[in-house]
């Protein structure tokens, strides 16, 4: 059942991390400009070919990422809850010169009320998940709105990871839709992941942020994320795991490796970080 009071409450917290999380990014028009891309390895594999394809990014926070995709080519269109994420958007977009549009909604009453059978092409990624309330009217909406044929695609961070606190301490259960209240708000992960997220340049910025708006987020496992599509007729393509995660250093101790990628701990065993996931409609 969707929980559209606390969807209410993460716009604000969102709201205010955005302003920090973009406080460290520098000039990223420019960066977009000159040709600099904030896609990673795994989602251009899975996207595959984007030129010409009309494309919905949901949950696109800023749109870094969805400027990056319009740049090869794609007709873009971004959507998320926080006004501020919007906003920056769409300056963005203006400042780069690459067209995109941006549109601030809850996802759910955006898949609502689009038109049918508009998209090639729908994508989500890093930190998506966690952010629903109800897996099924999400997975309805997106078959919706994709035209025969076309394909959803997410990178996200594994449901294994968000077993763990920051100190790789089992704190949380996984699956069922389990209901985790933060009362300390979304938090400014790019500061504590540097120039894994901001490869062009980390700056300072905000310094010590706290978040005076809490958030709330929902436990989801891999075979529930699956069979939502399955469900609404949607047809699996490929699944892949990853034991790194990119870009996002999120326990304490994770080691860099080449490409922007963190690993777990020295000595701790490895385990699945990300997963990649494409699922086809019907022709």
């Amino acid at each position: 059942m969707l929980k559209k009071d606390l969807h209410e409450a993460n716009r604000l917290s969102w709201n205010a991390a955005t302003r920090a999380h973009n406080s460290h990014k520098g000039d990223q028009a420019r960066f977009l400009r000159e040709g600099g891309s904030t896609l990673f390895p795994e989602e251009l594999e899975l996207l595959g070919e984007l030129r010409g394809r009309s494309v919905l990014h949901l949950q696109c926070n800023s749109g870094q990422d969805t400027l990056s995709i319009a740049a090869r080519g794609a007709q873009v269109t971004g959507v998320d809850i926080s006004d501020e994420a919007i906003d920056f958007a769409r300056a963005l977009s203006a400042g780069s010169g690459l067209p995109g549009t941006f549109e601030r909604s809850d996802v759910y009453d955006w898949l609502a009320s689009a038109p049918p059978a508009r998209f090639d092409l729908v994508f989500c990624s890093y930190g998506v998940i966690g952010w629903l309330s109800d897996l099924k009217p999400w997975a309805e909406g997106i078959s919706r709105v994709l035209k025969p044929g076309g394909r959803f695609v997410l990178v996200e961070f594994h449901p294994v990871l968000w077993l763990f606190d920051d100190k790789l301490r089992l704190a949380y259960p996984y699956g069922g839709g389990h209901h985790v209240p933060e009362a300390v708000g979304v938090g400014d992960y790019v500061a504590l992941s540097g120039e894994g997220l901001v490869p062009w340049g980390f700056e300072e910025g905000v310094r010590n942020f706290k978040n005076p708006n809490p958030c709330h987020s929902f436990q989801w496992g891999v075979g529930e994320v699956i069979n939502s599509f399955l469900r609404s007729g949607l047809m699996l393509e490929r699944l892949e795991e990853y034991c790194y995660a990119n870009g996002c250093k999120m326990i304490e101790g994770m080691r860099e490796a080449p490409g922007h990628r963190y690993l777990l701990p020295e000595g701790v065993p490895e385990l699945p970080l990300m997963l990649g996931l494409s699922v086809r409609k019907a022709g």
